[in-house]
C-alpha cells in the first residue's frame, strides 16, 4: 500500500487540473472531502471499499484487461486512476480484482455471444416510424410547456409531481413515466438542461421545435448514440447490437435497470424493436449502429404526411386533417388551444388564446396573413371577429418599469379597469397601490404582466422608450449558461492539494511514507545519510515517528535504532 499511495500520488500531482477533476469526478469523490494533499487522496482511491466501486465502472472488455495485467490504453482504468504509468493496476487494484474474480469468475471471462441483427420486415419498419413520429410529437409538447413554465425538479432529480399530472392532463405524455425518458432525450441531444430545480428547453431546443420531424428525430438520434455509455460503444463510433448490453457491465448491479431503459428510450424512437427477443433491425438504425451519422431518409416513407393547411370552422375552431407541419404547428398553438392530438387534431381560438399571442408579438394584421395562407376555407366571419375584438381590447393595460422610482407602472385609459385591478384578490402578491393616475408595484416588470395575463387582463408590456415589447415567460437556457466543469466543482479541492504539494516538497513526500510504515508497523528499508556523506540502507520495523526522528527495530542487530528524519534519503518496502 506504501509504496502504491506514493506512486498514485505522484501520478496525481503530474496531472493538470482539468485532467484530476475529471479522474475525481469519475471515481465520484466528494468536493467537500477532508483530503489535505496527494498522499490523502491517494491513499482515498486505494480504500478497498473505493476500489470495488471503481470496478464497477469497468465493462468487461476492460476488466479482462486489467486482470491480465495490462489495461486498455486510453481506457475508463486510466481515466479512474487504477493504473500506473505503464497502464499496470497498483498491487492493491490487483488484489481486489484477484479478491472479485474469485466470487465472480463470470465477470472476467468473455461475453456469450448473440445472434447478429438481421433486416427488420417492412411492417416492423413502418410500426417503429410511426412510434418515432409520436414519440417526437410528445417531446415537442413537453419542450413546449417547459418554454411556457419551467417543469420543476424535486431534490432527486425527478420531474414533480404536479408538473407531471400537467402534462398528462394537458395530453403532452401518456403516462407520468414516460416524461424522465424524453427529457434523457432532450438532454442528451442538446435540446433541454437541467438548472438548479428545474428543466428549462435550450436555444437548440426551441430551434428543434420548429424543424420538420425527420429532422427532429436525426437530432434526437444523433444524440441517444452520443450518450450511451462507453462501455457499449464501438472502435468506429457505433454501438453494439443491444441483445449485449445487459452483459456490458459485470459488476455493476445496477446496469441492467439501466441497459433496459436505454433499450426503451431506444425502442420509443423507433431504433430498436419493442420484442427484445427479435434479431430484426431497421435500416436507419443500422447505419447509427455502424458509426454512421443518423439519416431518416430510409424511415421517410414510413412517417405519416405533413400538411401545411387547415379547416377554419365557424365554431372558432380549426382541424388538421393530418399531421400539421412542426413550424406551423407550433405558430397555430400561439394562436389557439390544442383540443385534441391525433392524426386529425383540432385547435381552438378564444379571446385568451389571441390575446396571448399578441403578447408575443403578433397583430391583427399578422394573424389574418397566417390564417389566410393556412386556411383551406378562408377565415370565418366570427373569428374574424374575434380578432378584431381582441386586438381592440388587446393593450388596454400597459406595465412598464419606472426608472426614476425603480417601480413597476400599470396604467391604462380607462379608470374603470384600473379600479378593478386595485381590489382584485388574486393580484394582492403584487402588492399595487395608487400611483398618480396609475398603479406601481415594487415587483418587476415581467412579473407583474405575466400576473396579470394569468388573471385574464388585457395587458401588454412596454420597453424604456414605450413602445409594445413581446414577454416571454421564461428565456431559454443559453450557451452562456452551461452546467458547471469539474474542474469548476473541484477548485477548492484542486487549491488544497496543490497548495499542499508545493509547501511539502519531497520532505513532505518521505515523511508521510514514514508515518504510514509506522502506522502499519512495517517493515521498511531506509537509505540513511551518513556525516561522512556515504548512504548506508537498513532494514527496520517502523514503531514510531516524532520529534523529527525515526524510531524502529533494526532486524539485522536486533537493536532499536533512533534516526534523524533530516538524514533519511530514501524508504522503501523491505
Amino acid at each position: 500500500m506504501g509504496s502504491d499511495a506514493r506512486a498514485l500520488a505522484t501520478r496525481l500531482a503530474d496531472l493538470d487540473d482539468a485532467a484530476l477533476a475529471r479522474t475525481l469526478a469519475a471515481r465520484g469523490i466528494s468536493p467537500h472531502i477532508a483530503w489535505h494533499d496527494f498522499f490523502d487522496a491517494a491513499e482515498g482511491l486505494l480504500e478497498p471499499a473505493q476500489l470495488d466501486r471503481a470496478l464497477t465502472r469497468l465493462d468487461r472488455s476492460e476488466l479482462i484487461a486489467l486482470a491480465s495485467g495490462t489495461a486498455i490504453e486510453g481506457g475508463e482504468a486510466d481515466l479512474l486512476a487504477l493504473t500506473d504509468a505503464d497502464h499496470a493496476p497498483y498491487d492493491a487494484v490487483a488484489e481486489r480484482i484477484a479478491a472479485v474474480a474469485a466470487s465472480d469468475p463470470g465477470a472476467f471471462a468473455p461475453a456469450p455471444q448473440v445472434a447478429p441483427p438481421t433486416p427488420a420486415a417492412p411492417r416492423a419498419a413502418a410500426a417503429a416510424a410511426e412510434r418515432a413520429f409520436t414519440t417526437a410529437g410528445s417531446l415537442a409538447d413537453v419542450l413546449l410547456a417547459c418554454l411556457h413554465t419551467p417543469l420543476a425538479r424535486t431534490g432527486a432529480g425527478a420531474v414533480s409531481a404536479v408538473d407531471r399530472r400537467r402534462l398528462t392532463d394537458a395530453g403532452a405524455i401518456a403516462a407520468a413515466d414516460d416524461l424522465e425518458d424524453l427529457l434523457a432525450s432532450a438532454s442528451d441531444a442538446g435540446l433541454a438542461a437541467a438548472r438548479d430545480r428545474e428543466w428549462v428547453v435550450t436555444e437548440a431546443g426551441e430551434r428543434w421545435l420548429q424543424t420538420p420531424t425527420p429532422e427532429r428525430w436525426e437530432a434526437v438520434a444523433q444524440g441517444f448514440r452520443a450518450g450511451l455509455p462507453r462501455g457499449i460503444g464501438t472502435p468506429d463510433g457505433g454501438f453494439a447490437a443491444p441483445a449485449t448490453w445487459p452483459d456490458a457491465y459485470p459488476l455493476d448491479d445496477e446496469w441492467p435497470v439501466q441497459a433496459q431503459r436505454l433499450r426503451r428510450i431506444g425502442t420509443r424512437w423507433g431504433l430498436f424493436d419493442p420484442d427484445e427477443s427479435s434479431t430484426g433491425e431497421y435500416p436507419w438504425t443500422t447505419v447509427l449502429r455502424e458509426g454512421g451519422r443518423a439519416d431518416a431518409a430510409s424511415m421517410a416513407p414510413y412517417l405519416p404526411a405533413e400538411i401545411d393547411r387547415v379547416y377554419l370552422q365557424a365554431d372558432l375552431t380549426a382541424i388538421a386533417p393530418g399531421p400539421l407541419a412542426p413550424a406551423l404547428d407550433l405558430r397555430l398553438r400561439s394562436l389557439a388551444l390544442r383540443e385534441s392530438r391525433a392524426q386529425a387534431s383540432t385547435y381552438r381560438f378564444t379571446a385568451e388564446s389571441l390575446g396571448a399571442g399578441m403578447g408575443e408579438g403578433e397583430t391583427a394584421a399578422s394573424m389574418r396573413e397566417f390564417l389566410a395562407g393556412l386556411s383551406l376555407t378562408g377565415i370565418p366571419q366570427p373569428l374574424d371577429y374575434l380578432i378584431e375584438s381582441t386586438a381592440s381590447r388587446h393593450g388596454l393595460v400597459r406595465v412598464h418599469a419606472d426608472d426614476v422610482t425603480g417601480r413597476t407602472r400599470v396604467d391604462s385609459p380607462d379608470a374603470g379597469v384600473l379600479d378593478t385591478i386595485a381590489v382584485d384578490q388574486a393580484l394582492r402578491p403584487l402588492g399595487l397601490v395608487g400611483d398618480g393616475d396609475g398603479l406601481s408595484s415594487r415587483v418587476a416588470r415581467d412579473a407583474v404582466y405575466w400576473t396579470l395575463v394569468d388573471a385574464r387582463y388585457p395587458a401588454i408590456a412596454l420597453d424604456a422608450a414605450g413602445r409594445p415589447e413581446p414577454v416571454h415567460r421564461r428565456a431559454a437556457a443559453t450557451p452562456s449558461e452551461p452546467a458547471a466543469t469539474p474542474e469548476q466543482t473541484y477548485e477548492r479541492l484542486l487549491t488544497t492539494l496543490r497548495h499542499s504539494h508545493t509547501a511539502g516538497g519531497e520532505a513532505g513526500w518521505l515523511e508521510r511514507e514514514l508515518e504510514q510504515a509506522v502506522r502499519a508497523r512495517a517493515e521498511i528499508v531506509v537509505v540513511v545519510r551518513m556525516p561522512d556523506g556515504s548512504e548506508r540502507a537498513m532494514t527496520l520495523e517502523a514503531s514510531g515517528l516524532g520529534g523529527g526522528r525515526l524510531r524502529g527495530r533494526d532486524r539485522a542487530a536486533d537493536i532499536e535504532r533512533t534516526l534523524p528524519v533530516s538524514s533519511i534519503v530514501s524508504v522503501g518496502t523491505a
